[in-house]
This record gives structure tokens, sequence and C-alpha cells, in this order.
């Protein structure tokens, strides 16, 4: 997963304490958020047959579920800034422009950029929050220090392993490794089936069954350790007041304070 070349010294403000709110005002703004989410399951199995395959380095798993990831962010920000996104987000972290737009296409820039840097930094983790409402759906891009939750699954990575084993020693613990990936790897396909349920097709169920949905996931790494973890969210009805045209930047919500109260260790903060 590449910026194509560009340096971008990114300020996580825009990110702190903010979502992306994006109207749904017919069925076919829904269709494409259901599109979207199923990216996002597909992306979860997909890993999750890869990490129980033992011929497939952990890393190769990890890197591909970035990068669809990433494809995912990247069109949203063509969607919301066009194809020049990196310039009108990049002209915005300078302060040459300060529209909602460049609001918008600066946050899902910032996350993209962040995102990137997961493969080679440990002690981070992707803490993003999804939720559904009648008329919006919110993306809440989060990252935090440490590199689990209180529900993290974790499995080990061989290839990250710095000291070198005794023969012995090193195949055992690669046998324990892989037995690690493959509980993971159960785990993956369950959550995988939450997202599906939580984002039903607009076709296949009624408006009472999808307005409200909700998942919040994490993911990180602290050195042959890597975690993921991912449950459902009950969205807040009173959260909006008001509908929304254009996809804009929102303080979080309540349910962003409680699943960081909930799932985040003591000392760990949002960055």
């Amino acid at each position: 997963m590449k910026m194509q070349g560009e340096r971008f010294n990114g300020d996580a403000r825009v990110l702190h304490r903010r979502a992306v709110r994006t109207p749904l005002p017919d069925e076919d703004a829904e269709r494409l958020f259901h599109e979207n989410m199923m990216r996002v399951a597909d992306a979860q199995e997909r890993k999750a047959e890869m990490l129980a395959d033992p011929d497939i380095p952990l890393l190769t798993a990890y890197e591909e579920e970035l990068d669809r990831l990433a494809e995912s962010f990247r069109h949203r920000l063509r969607r919301t800034a066009g194809d020049d996104y990196r310039e009108v987000a990049m002209a915005y972290n300078r302060g040459e422009r300060d529209d909602r737009v460049g609001a918008v296409a600066s946050y899902y820039f910032e996350a993209l950029w962040r995102m990137q840097q997961r493969t080679t930094v440990t002690d981070a983790l992707f803490f993003p929050i999804i939720l559904r409402y009648p008329d919006s759906f919110t993306i809440n891009i989060r990252f935090a220090s440490g590199y689990t939750t209180t529900e993290s699954v974790h499995y080990e990575s061989p290839e990250h392993l710095s000291e070198r084993l005794e023969d012995e020693y090193a195949e055992t613990y690669h046998e324990e490794s892989n037995f690690t990936q493959r509980q993971a790897a159960e785990y993956l396909r369950e959550i995988s089936r939450i997202t599906r349920e939580e984002f039903p097709h607009p076709d296949e169920s009624s408006f009472e069954e999808r307005k409200y949905g909700g998942i919040v996931s994490a993911g990180g790494r602290k050195g042959t350790v890597f975690t993921s973890m991912l449950k459902r969210v009950e969205p807040d009805p009173d959260r909006f007041s008001e509908p929304v045209e254009m996809p804009t930047l929102v303080e979080e919500g309540a349910e962003a304070r409680r699943t960081e109260r909930e799932l985040l260790r003591d000392g760990e903060v949002l960055l």
C-alpha cells in the first residue's frame, strides 16, 4: 500500500474526536454503503483464509487486508474531492483552504496515511467505529496507543522474530504460531458474519431492519504479536436531530466514548 511516492506530514488533530457523517438519501446511496461494508466483510474472510494457510506468511495476509481497506478509503476520497483528493487534503492541511470538502478529504487522507504506517509501526492500534442511522452513517477513524483491546484475539508471526532459535525450539514456535493463526482465522470468519448482519442489503431487508447498525473493530501489532477485534455497537437513536446533505465532519458520538472506555486498557489513549 503506497501513497504513490508522496510525502505527507499529517496532523492527527483532524481525526481526534471526530467522524465523517455521510447522508443516505435514497436506496441507491444505501446500496453503495452496503457494497462498501461488504468489501470490509470480504477482506475479513480473505484474511481468515490466508491465516489458515500455513504456507502464507502472516505479513502477506496483513498487508492484503490493509490494501483492501485503503482502496475503500481512496474510493471515499474520490467521491468527496475528485481525483485530485491528495492536493485538496494537503491544501487543507497547510491552511490554504478551509471548507467542508477540504476537511473531509484531509480526514480520510490522514487516516489512509496512518494506515500505511501500520506495516512497520508497533504499539499503534487502529480502532475505527462505523455506525448506521436512519438517514446517514458515520465513520470515526481512531488510532490509540498500545496494540490490543480487552477483547482482542492474539496471534504470532514467526517472520517478525528477531532472535534466532535453535532448530528444535524454532519448529515448536512455528507450530504454536500456526495454531494461533488458525484460531484467529476462525474468529475472523465469525466477525465477517457480524459485519454482514449489521449492514443488510436494502433490497433484502425492511427499513426497520437496517436503519440502525454498528461495528467497532481494532487491529494492532507488538513485535511478533498481532491482534484483531470486532464487535457490534448499538447506535444512539438520539444522536442527530438534523439531516445532513453532504459528507461532513462531526464530533464523535457517545458510542465512540463508550467503546473507548470498554475496550481500551488502563493507560491507553487515543492518539
